[in-house]
Parts: C-alpha cells; structure tokens; sequence
C-alpha cells in the first residue's frame, strides 16, 4: 500500500477551512486529531414506522380513508355473520348458550383477522375494497402486530355487554383515524405502528 496521500486538497491546503496539523510523511492527520464531523442535512421526516410521524408511505402509497376501511370491515362483518347464525342456531339456549355465542364470536373474529392480516395482509373485505394492513416495518404485519391490533374483538366474550363493548372500540378507534394525518387508529399505535393503505 502506498503511503502518498490520495490525490485532490489534504487537510490545511484551504485556508478557509479549520487547520488540523497533518503527518509530514503520510499527509494524513495523525490518529486522534481527524477533523469533526460536519453540518451534515437532518434525515427526512416520514415513514410509517412508529404512530403519527409524517405522511409518506412506503413506494408512495396513500393511507386507507376511515369510509373504505369501515366498508371493509363492514363486508367481513357480513362474512362472520353467516358462520355466527349456524353457531346460534347449533348452541343451546339460555345464560350458557348466550355465553358460549359470545366466546365463540370474539374468538372466530380475533381469529378471523389475525391469521388473514398476518398471513397475506388482507382480509376478504380488505381485497375487495384494494387496502392492505401493513406492519410497523412496512412489509406483512408479524402475528403480534396483527393480534394486539384485534384485540379488542375479544372483548366479544363479556357476556351481555361485550357486544357494546366492541362497538364503543369502533367508535374510538374511528376518531382516532379520523384525526391522525396518516390515518392509524389507537389499535394501530397499540400494535407498534401498523397502517392500512389503499393499493387500488
């Protein structure tokens, strides 16, 4: 390896530049005495990766507006309902028969939406209405991710008023979408930055 110094100005060659004192043999700046870093630009703000920074998305795609995404959980709604009428027409009747629908609803929707989001990002309602749920690093939400996102479906499983419940979690999470600028819901930043897009 050569020890002449590359080609173009060495430290102390401008004198419009800070002064650092050099080695005669090799023109490099001894060790210890490189010079500070300098000014360098701030990085850009955006990205998806933790709850409300910026509005960029990933290859420029466009948060999923609170009317489709309601649309899409409406349809999966529909989806769940079909399977729900077989259950309550198969359990009994009575406290048991109404407990037993209420564990079987929430665990057939956290299910439901779990498995379709972490799997392949969307659920039925979600592809026909071209959203994709995405995780907090950008690609397929991890099982957790999509988990605490649905968590409130379980909530199914109080008997009576579990019902209420969920609903009353729609209704935050629908204003909390409403007022974010990249349109993630409190069950979003719960679940570590996860986003729904439009890749219509």
């Amino acid at each position: 390896m050569s020890d002449n110094p590359p080609n173009g100005p060495q430290y102390g060659s401008d004198p419009n530049q800070p002064q650092y004192p050099t080695n005669p043999a090799s023109g490099y700046p001894p060790p210890g005495n490189y010079p500070p870093p300098g000014n360098y630009p701030p990085p850009p703000v955006g990205g998806n990766a933790a709850f409300g920074m910026g509005s960029q998305l990933p290859g420029g795609a466009q948060p999923g507006s609170l009317g489709s995404r309601f649309a899409a959980r409406f349809l999966d709604g529909l989806f769940l309902a079909l399977v729900q009428i077989i259950l309550f027409l198969i359990l009994p009747s009575g406290f048991f028969g109404t407990f037993l629908m209420g564990l079987a609803s929430a665990l057939l929707g956290f299910a439901y939406f779990t498995l379709l989001e972490s799997s392949r990002g969307q659920t039925v309602g979600k592809q026909l209405l071209g959203l994709r749920t995405l995780g907090a690093a950008g690609g397929l939400p991890t099982q957790a991710e999509a988990a605490k996102r649905n968590a409130f479906l379980l909530l199914n499983i109080v008997p009576f008023i579990g019902a209420f419940l969920v609903i009353v979690a729609y209704i935050f999470i629908a204003v909390t979408i409403n007022s974010s600028p990249t349109k993630q819901g409190k069950h979003d930043e719960l679940a570590g930055g996860t986003q729904v897009v439009s890749v219509s």
